[in-house]
């Protein structure tokens, strides 16, 4: 029991031991979000139709622009996430907040050494729609692969998610840590499609920061691909 009173669970210490409450969310259930999936069809107006007379003898001219197409996968929730110079290579699971975590506006991923992949938010690939947030835990007592991105994770790395339909090369932009209660203010959360977002507990201050490592796709025109 804390000082405060509060009896503390066998469930509720391994949590703890982990390191407690992993991120602050604020903007995962607002109705503007996009969802995980490609960007759906644009529709109007019904239009009524109209008589139409033969069609005319010139020939229609081209509205092939030559715009180059990206090349990589088609959008897909990730699978794995591996990262050599941090010397990660996990699962990712997909993880939904619950009611209570929707409440709170906080989420905890399973007690495990797997990467944890937002399902509210975007997925990697070829019409993409938001950023990718994949989280995982930080270990005070023993060397998890998400530890490490407090002390190997920098800007210029290279790294890969896959999922079912193929793999999508990213490079880290920047390395920053948060105060856990600031997160869900953080830019972060703004929708940027094809971005990709791996959080954990900074290893330094497992209880009140955490890590961030964004990161953008390696092909630029995933970069522009929405």
């Amino acid at each position: 029991m804390d000082s405060d009173g509060r009896l503390f669970t066998a469930k509720s210490i391994v949590f703890v031991a982990l390191c407690g409450v992993l991120a602050y969310l604020a903007f995962a259930f607002l109705p503007f979000l996009a969802g995980p999936g490609p960007s759906p069809a644009v529709t109007g107006a019904a239009v009524q139709p109209t008589t139409q007379g033969p069609a005319p003898s010139t020939p229609t001219p081209s509205t092939d622009t030559g715009a180059p197409v990206p090349a990589g996968p088609a959008s897909s929730p990730p699978q794995r996430l591996v990262y050599q110079a941090a010397d990660i290579d996990v699962v990712v699971h997909p993880l939904e907040p619950s009611g209570e975590d929707q409440a709170t506006q906080t989420i905890v991923p399973p007690p495990t050494m797997d990467g944890y992949w937002l399902s509210p938010y975007g997925v990697p690939g070829v019409g993409s729609v938001n950023t990718t947030y994949i989280a995982g835990h930080s270990w005070v007592d023993r060397d998890a692969p998400f530890n490490r991105l407090s002390t190997h994770a920098a800007a210029g790395d290279r790294l890969t998610v896959a999922t079912a339909t193929g793999e999508v090369a990213y490079v880290v932009d920047s390395v920053t840590t948060y105060e856990k209660s600031g997160l869900k203010d953080s830019h972060i959360w703004q929708v940027a499609p094809n971005r990709l977002v791996l959080i954990s507990c900074y290893t330094d201050d497992f209880w009140g920061t955490n890590v961030v490592v964004v990161a953008s796709p390696e092909d630029p025109l995933l970069r522009l691909n929405k």
